[in-house]
């Protein structure tokens, strides 16, 4: 079983480890590497993948929505976000998208109870904030954005039926989207303190949020297992549906 990570950067992921444990875990042989792929490159990689014999690969920033050009059908997690992060190779090219699952899957860990009813602020509204807000939306949370753009809050908000960044009554989780290292502005600092979970959806050395808001930030570490797994099922259940067709 022949699978790949692309984006750029690709180093620094954590999937590579955690694909080759889940096919051991389900004692196939396989492999997995990671391809860096600049921007504007994806759906020329992804064709020739197809090609090459590869069985699936994850998608990465910033290759997210170009990718939904190499699929021939998608999801209604990919229709849905807009955004791939997952693709399965058979006889067509597949896309789905799992980070909104591993979000809410590792949310509802963390609380102990489902995410329905809760009240979710999403910080950004690019392709893995959009795939979160697909999820709360299906799961009946109430979910409020923020971002720096005004028209691409209202945007999202029109599409997932969300509210703007409140004034008062700050949302009780928070999931931030947002790119490492950027800067958080000092309102949006202040109303950080008030939620009683924040996650930051990057981990590792990337996830940059805790250094500016004085409390605990949860890194993305359990989110990015919860939504590989969601991917390697996906493909298993392709592959174990070609075998048995």
């Amino acid at each position: 079983m022949k699978l790949a990570l692309i984006g750029d950067p690709v180093e620094h992921s954590w999937s590579p480890r955690l694909h080759r444990r889940f096919l051991d875990e389900a004692d196939l042989d396989g492999s997995y590497v990671t391809l860096r792929v600049p921007r504007a490159n994806a759906v020329t990689v992804i064709r020739r993948m197809h090609l090459d014999g590869y069985a699936g690969c994850n998608v990465t920033y910033p290759l997210k929505e170009e990718a939904l050009r190499a699929c021939d059908s998608l999801t209604s997690e990919a229709e849905q976000s807009q955004a791939v992060n997952t693709i399965f190779f058979g006889r067509d090219v597949v896309g789905t998208n799992t980070d909104g699952i591993g979000a809410r899957t590792a949310i509802e860990a963390m609380i102990d109870e489902p995410i329905a009813l809760k009240r979710v602020g999403v910080l950004g509204y690019g392709a893995t904030a959009r795939a979160v807000l697909a999820e709360l939306h299906d799961n009946d949370a109430y979910a409020f954005v923020w971002g720096r753009d005004p028209e691409r809050v209202r945007a999202a908000c029109a599409r997932f039926e969300a509210e703007p960044w409140p004034k008062e009554n700050v949302p009780e989780i928070v999931v931030s989207t947002l790119p490492p290292g950027v800067r958080i502005p000092p309102d949006l600092l202040a109303d950080l303190h008030a939620p009683d979970l924040v996650m930051d959806v990057n981990y590792g050395d990337r996830a940059t949020l805790m250094r500016q808001v004085d409390r605990e930030v949860v890194a993305g570490d359990a989110m990015l297992e919860a939504q590989a797994r969601a991917s390697f099922d996906f493909w298993l259940a392709h592959v174990e549906g070609i075998s048995t067709g």
